[in-house]
C-alpha cells in the first residue's frame, strides 16, 4: 500500500505532462499551437470606425454632463415644492430670485467650461430629467422676455433652449447611455450640491438680494 501511495504522485505527473510540438527558427526554439478556425464574416470599415469613436466620445459627453441634469432635476423639485406654498407676489419674485441665484452660483463656472457639443446634450438631458426645457425655466425663473433672449443668444453658440429630448428618435444613442449609467454599467463623477465653491458664491448672492428687497435674511438654527 505504502508502495502504491508513493508511486501515485509520479503516475499523476505522468498523466498531466503534455507535450507541445516545437518549431526551431534561427537557432530559437519556440512551442508551436493551433488555434481553432475563425470565420471573419466582414471587417470594420471606415464608417464603422467612424461611429465607434463617435460612440465613445459621446459616452464621455454624457457621463461629464449627467451629474449636473440630475442635481438640477432635484434642486426644480426642491422650487416647485416651496413655491406652491407661496402666495404672495412680492414672495415668490423674491424666491425665483433666490432660485436663479442657486442655480448660477452651482453651475456658472462648470458650465463655462463645457464644449458646445456638451452643452447641448446638457440642454437635451436636463429635459429629460425635469420634463421641462430649458427655455421653459428660463421662462419661470426670468420671464418670458428674459427667455427669448436667452434662446437668440443660445442659438448663436449653435444651441436650442426649447429643444426637447427625443428618446426614440435624435436622441437614442444618448438615451441608451443615459440608462447604462442607471444602471450602473458606466461610472460617473460623484458631485454634490452646494460645494464650497458654490455656497460660498450662492451667499454673497443671496446678501444683495435681500438688501434688494429689504428682507433680513432667515436666522439659522444650531442645534
Amino acid at each position: 500500500m505504502l508502495c502504491a501511495l508513493a508511486c501515485a504522485p509520479a503516475a499523476r505527473a505522468q498523466q498531466q505532462v503534455e507535450l507541445v510540438p516545437v518549431v526551431v527558427s534561427n537557432g530559437d526554439t519556440m512551442p508551436m499551437y493551433f488555434l481553432d478556425a475563425v470565420r471573419i464574416e466582414a471587417t470594420m470599415t471606415r464608417k464603422a470606425r467612424r461611429n465607434a469613436v463617435r460612440a465613445d466620445r459621446l459616452t464621455r459627453y454624457v457621463q461629464k454632463v449627467y451629474p449636473y441634469a440630475r442635481i438640477t432635476a432635484n434642486l426644480l423639485q426642491e422650487y416647485d415644492h416651496d413655491l406652491s406654498r407661496i402666495e404672495k407676489g412680492s414672495d415668490r419674485e423674491l424666491y425665483l430670485k433666490l432660485a436663479e441665484a442657486e442655480l448660477r452660483a452651482e453651475f456658472e463656472e462648470d458650465i463655462k467650461g463645457l464644449t458646445m457639443t456638451q452643452g447641448r446634450i446638457l440642454v437635451k438631458l436636463i429635459d429629460r430629467e425635469t420634463g421641462h426645457t430649458s427655455y421653459d425655466l428660463v421662462k419661470q425663473l426670468r420671464g418670458s422676455f428674459q427667455a427669448w433672449v436667452w434662446q437668440g443668444v443660445a442659438r448663436l453658440f449653435g444651441q436650442d433652449l426649447k429643444g426637447e429630448y427625443d428618446p426614440q428618435g435624435d436622441d437614442a444613442l444618448v438615451e441608451s447611455i443615459v440608462r447604462r449609467i442607471e444602471n450602473g454599467e458606466l461610472a460617473v463623477m460623484a458631485r454634490t450640491p452646494r460645494t464650497e465653491r458654490a455656497t460660498a458664491r450662492l451667499t454673497k448672492r443671496k446678501e444683495r438680494l435681500y438688501r434688494k428687497y429689504k428682507v433680513s435674511p432667515p436666522q439659522v438654527s444650531v442645534n
